[in-house]
């Protein structure tokens, strides 16, 4: 019985393998990923960094990070942390006593990522922000849209970006820098 509970409860990634490239950006579907959604307070921060192994970012558009985990700042008491290297999070803030909220988002999201020379173009195509390097700089984070939905962009080196959004958006977020792809390529 519990085999057949496994089976059904059992998840297949979203986009899974879906890649595409164009002249100067590259599209790909990123692996899956432990994440949390973190609320604290200030007086709680020490003690998560210590639990996370990073130094939560307090300044806005900032993030922190250490091997394969990265903790995004997205306002004034709450940050994304993921991991790509298999260590949940959510198990590392388990025994903090501090003050805060934990909520395990992995199977959430969904994490695209849009590299090359023309990455910036073809995010910009549906984004607003102003993603010039004096303006966004690598490590640069925000919570902001693509098109007309809700991401979470992450900027990963100066070709490259990290876009997280909910795994019930992530086909169209997908299509949509596709055709943008497309569009910077001409």
């Amino acid at each position: 019985m519990a085999d057949a509970v496994s089976r059904i409860a059992a998840r297949a990634p979203a986009l899974a393998g879906r890649e595409f490239g164009a002249k100067d950006v590259r599209l790909a579907v990123l692996q899956p990923a432990d994440r949390i959604s973190l609320r604290a307070p200030a007086a709680s921060l020490g003690a998560l960094s210590k639990a996370l192994g990073l130094t939560l970012p307090t300044a806005p558009k900032t993030s922190a990070s250490k091997g394969k985990r990265s903790a995004l700042w997205l306002g004034p008491d709450e940050w994304l942390v993921i991991d790509d290297g298999g260590r949940d999070p959510l198990d590392d803030c388990a025994g903090v006593k501090a003050l805060h909220s934990a909520v395990g988002i992995s199977h959430r999201n969904v994490g695209i990522s849009v590299t090359g020379r023309a990455a910036a173009a073809a995010v910009n195509a549906g984004c607003p922000q102003d993603l010039s390097l004096a303006a966004f700089p690598v490590g640069a984070c925000s919570r902001t849209i693509l098109g007309k939905v809700e991401i979470v962009l992450y900027r990963t080196a100066e070709d490259a970006f990290r876009i997280e959004c909910w795994r019930s958006f992530a086909d169209y977020v997908f299509a949509f820098l596709v055709e943008a792809a497309r569009d910077a390529a001409a």
